[in-house]
């Protein structure tokens, strides 16, 4: 089966909601109109990632947030899968969480919350469950990381035996630390032969400089397609082919060895 997969490179307007949900918007257009039928936005796209002490006053409910239904709407009309990364507020009163839900032509499918949260962001926002599911859609089954957390190879191990062919990863990496996402969004795609799409920031917020390293990895961990500059958006596009994840699987079988060790 194939699949056309889009990684947005965004820049944000920090705390400028409305703008960005725009920007966004004529961003899956034009993934649309170049065949895309999954796409995916970078980590809190919808209101910029340096937003620290304000972040639960920008936080919304998932689904019933204007967010999601804004989103809802837009990939019904383009008839596409939309996943993207936003401050959720939480079911406790002052309590939110940095989170990626997924809709469909069909509407909204579900969420994930951040479980590994960077440095300062553990002074904002509440660590969601370690285990986490897939989502199973007529493009295959998508799991769904969130920046920091592609470094931790259990938690991409743990949505891989769970039948996830397609991860996503949603980010907003800090350019001093882009050599390790570069390294370990590859590896992960290589020990699991899954597809990965990397979708990250690029632009400034304060003293943060992102690092454009969107990217789509093939289950070899090869790169692709990827981001023609660092420092500018744009909108990478690249047709996958599901049975490739079969003949790796077999050529290297990580998962079907795991499970043996595991059993042992």
């Amino acid at each position: 089966m194939k699949v056309k997969v889009a990684a947005v490179q965004m820049d944000c307007v920090l705390g400028e909601k409305d703008k960005n949900i725009a920007k966004a918007t004529k961003f899956v257009e034009e993934a649309g109109q170049k065949g895309a039928q999954l796409i995916a936005f970078p980590e809190l796209f919808s209101t910029g990632y340096r937003l620290e002490e304000n972040y639960y006053r920008f936080s919304e409910y998932i689904p019933e947030g204007d967010t999601v239904k804004e989103f809802e709407g837009i990939a019904r009309k383009n008839q596409v899968y939309i996943t993207g990364c936003m401050v959720e507020r939480g079911e406790n009163r002052g309590t939110c969480y940095n989170s990626a839900f997924l809709v469909g032509p069909q509407g909204y499918i579900g969420k994930i919350r951040k479980a590994q949260l960077w440095g300062r962001e553990k002074l904002y926002f509440s660590a969601g469950p370690l285990k986490r599911g897939v989502f199973d859609t007529e493009l295959g089954k998508i799991g769904i990381t969130i920046c920091y957390e592609i470094g931790f190879p259990e938690i991409v191990r743990d949505l891989a035996l769970q039948g996830a062919n397609i991860i996503v990863e949603l980010s907003a990496v800090g350019r001093p630390r882009a050599y390790a996402w570069d390294l370990m969004s590859r590896s992960r795609a290589l020990e699991n032969g899954c597809f990965v799409v990397v979708s990250d920031r690029v632009g400034k917020e304060k003293d943060t400089v992102f690092s454009g390293l969107s990217k789509i990895i093939s289950p070899k961990g090869d790169i692709l397609a990827s981001a023609k500059n660092t420092e500018s958006e744009e909108v990478i596009v690249k047709e996958i082919d599901l049975e490739d994840i079969t003949s790796q699987r077999a050529d290297i079988p990580y998962l079907k060895d795991h499970l043996t060790w595991l059993n042992k």
